[in-house]
Protein backbone atom coordinates (compact mmCIF):
# COMPACT_ATOMS: atom_id res chain seq x y z
CA UNK A 1 0.00 0.00 0.00
CA UNK A 2 1.10 2.71 -1.23
CA UNK A 3 1.12 7.01 0.87
CA UNK A 4 0.17 9.54 -1.30
CA UNK A 5 0.68 13.13 0.22
CA UNK A 6 -1.91 15.03 0.81
CA UNK A 7 -1.65 18.93 0.61
CA UNK A 8 -3.65 20.73 3.62
CA UNK A 9 -4.68 23.84 2.24
CA UNK A 10 -7.44 22.67 0.63
CA UNK A 11 -8.38 21.06 4.41
CA UNK A 12 -7.92 24.23 6.14
CA UNK A 13 -9.84 26.14 3.43
CA UNK A 14 -12.58 24.37 3.41
CA UNK A 15 -13.05 24.67 7.20
CA UNK A 16 -12.88 28.31 7.31
CA UNK A 17 -15.59 29.52 9.84
CA UNK A 18 -15.82 26.50 11.49
CA UNK A 19 -14.94 24.98 14.84
CA UNK A 20 -11.64 23.23 14.79
CA UNK A 21 -8.80 21.70 17.36
CA UNK A 22 -5.46 22.91 17.19
CA UNK A 23 -2.55 20.84 19.16
CA UNK A 24 0.68 22.90 19.95
CA UNK A 25 4.51 20.72 19.63
CA UNK A 26 5.12 21.65 22.70
CA UNK A 27 3.35 20.26 26.33
CA UNK A 28 -0.54 19.26 26.33
CA UNK A 29 -2.13 22.85 25.19
CA UNK A 30 -4.76 22.54 22.56
CA UNK A 31 -7.10 25.39 21.49
CA UNK A 32 -10.62 25.03 20.58
CA UNK A 33 -12.06 28.19 18.29
CA UNK A 34 -13.48 29.25 14.82
CA UNK A 35 -11.22 29.26 12.44
CA UNK A 36 -11.15 32.83 11.05
CA UNK A 37 -8.63 32.41 8.14
CA UNK A 38 -5.30 30.89 6.98
CA UNK A 39 -2.37 32.61 5.61
CA UNK A 40 0.05 31.74 2.80
CA UNK A 41 2.07 30.24 5.03
CA UNK A 42 -0.44 28.60 6.77
CA UNK A 43 -0.69 30.78 10.33
CA UNK A 44 -4.14 30.44 11.70
CA UNK A 45 -6.68 32.42 13.09
CA UNK A 46 -8.97 31.35 15.58
CA UNK A 47 -11.96 33.57 17.11
CA UNK A 48 -13.93 32.76 20.55
CA UNK A 49 -10.92 30.66 21.51
CA UNK A 50 -10.58 28.17 24.39
CA UNK A 51 -7.20 26.65 25.60
CA UNK A 52 -7.05 23.09 26.90
CA UNK A 53 -4.00 22.19 28.70
CA UNK A 54 -3.62 18.58 29.59
CA UNK A 55 -6.97 18.16 28.49
CA UNK A 56 -8.64 20.70 31.29
CA UNK A 57 -10.35 23.70 30.27
CA UNK A 58 -8.26 26.98 31.46
CA UNK A 59 -9.79 29.67 30.05
CA UNK A 60 -11.24 31.62 27.02
CA UNK A 61 -8.92 33.71 24.79
CA UNK A 62 -11.14 35.41 22.14
CA UNK A 63 -9.11 36.09 19.19
CA UNK A 64 -5.93 33.66 18.49
CA UNK A 65 -2.67 33.68 15.98
CA UNK A 66 -1.45 30.65 15.82
CA UNK A 67 2.04 30.50 13.80
CA UNK A 68 2.50 27.74 12.00
CA UNK A 69 6.00 26.09 12.82
CA UNK A 70 4.34 26.03 16.07
CA UNK A 71 1.14 23.52 15.22
CA UNK A 72 1.59 19.69 15.76
CA UNK A 73 -2.14 18.72 13.99
CA UNK A 74 -5.38 20.67 13.62
CA UNK A 75 -8.70 18.59 12.85
CA UNK A 76 -12.24 19.33 12.83
CA UNK A 77 -14.03 20.04 16.72
CA UNK A 78 -17.76 18.60 14.92
CA UNK A 79 -18.56 15.85 17.71
CA UNK A 80 -15.17 15.77 19.53
CA UNK A 81 -15.04 16.67 23.17
CA UNK A 82 -11.77 17.31 24.48
CA UNK A 83 -11.61 14.81 27.01
CA UNK A 84 -11.99 12.01 23.81
CA UNK A 85 -8.83 13.08 22.07
CA UNK A 86 -7.00 10.65 24.85
CA UNK A 87 -3.70 12.80 24.52
CA UNK A 88 -1.11 12.14 27.69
Amino acid sequence: MSLQPVNPRPFLQARVGTEVIVRLKWGQTEYKGRLESIDSYMNVLLRDTEEFIDGKPTGTLGLVLIRCNNILWMGSAENVEMTDLGLR
